[in-house]
């Protein structure tokens, strides 16, 4: 069997295509050319930082297009996730409060891009952390030279991968804190995405907690 070469630059052009047709483009306020060439500049460090890495699977992928909550908020980008083959928008889980989700900013050590726009890479979805509270999963990913996923990027992991959450198979964002011992995670609840959270030092057999290499790259 023939095997397909990865192509990140065909995948980076898949992505921001992918978001066009969500409508992203309106929903920053936006034209469809503006948008592009906004993104444009992280093609080529996109190629540069996939180099190496394998082809997209269902539990990690090489790289993400990471939009932030400075371009789209991010109750408009959860209710652009679906599940893979589905049809039903992603959705806030109710135990967060009014005006709850700009508390949760990224964790420090992660030193996230200021911008609208950056790349994630070598994204897992955190399989090996399932059963495991997060406070736990954190210290074996940093074990391993990688950090954890904020919300973000957990948006875009389901945007542009809708096959990264499937049942039994969810994962917690423990890079996004609010100061409290709550962690974001994305799981599915009838038949659709949904963001909600989890306790710090709690584990659950369905969730894992996903992770990244460390360096994030940012328009500038």
């Amino acid at each position: 069997m023939t095997v397909t070469p990865f192509d990140a630059e065909t995948e980076f052009d898949r992505q921001v295509d992918h978001l066009v047709h969500l409508g992203y483009p309106a929903l920053a306020g936006l034209s469809e050319t503006a948008f592009r060439d906004l993104v444009a500049p992280l093609r080529t460090r996109a190629v540069d930082g996939a180099a190496g890495l394998p082809a997209p699977t269902d539990a990690r992928v090489p790289f993400l297009l990471v939009i932030t909550r400075d371009l789209v908020g991010v109750p408009e980008r959860l209710g652009l996730t679906t599940l893979a083959g589905k049809r039903k928008p992603g959705v806030l889980d109710r135990n967060y409060a009014e005006d709850d989700l700009p508390r949760f900013d990224p964790i420090k050590e992660l030193e996230v891009p200021a911008g609208p726009a950056y790349l994630l890479f070598d994204v897992d979805r955190g399989e090996e952390f399932r059963n495991l509270a997060p406070a736990t999963a954190i210290e074996g990913m940093t074990a391993q030279g990688r950090l954890p996923l904020t919300i973000d990027e957990g948006l875009a992991f389901v945007t542009l991968h809708p096959a990264s959450l499937a049942s039994n198979r969810c994962f917690s964002l423990v890079g996004s804190r609010c100061g409290d011992k709550r962690v974001p995670a994305l799981w599915i609840s009838q038949g659709a995405p949904k963001l909600g959270w989890c306790w710090y030092g709690n584990p659950h057999t369905w969730l894992g907690s996903a992770s990244a290499r460390p360096e994030r790259v940012g328009l500038e």
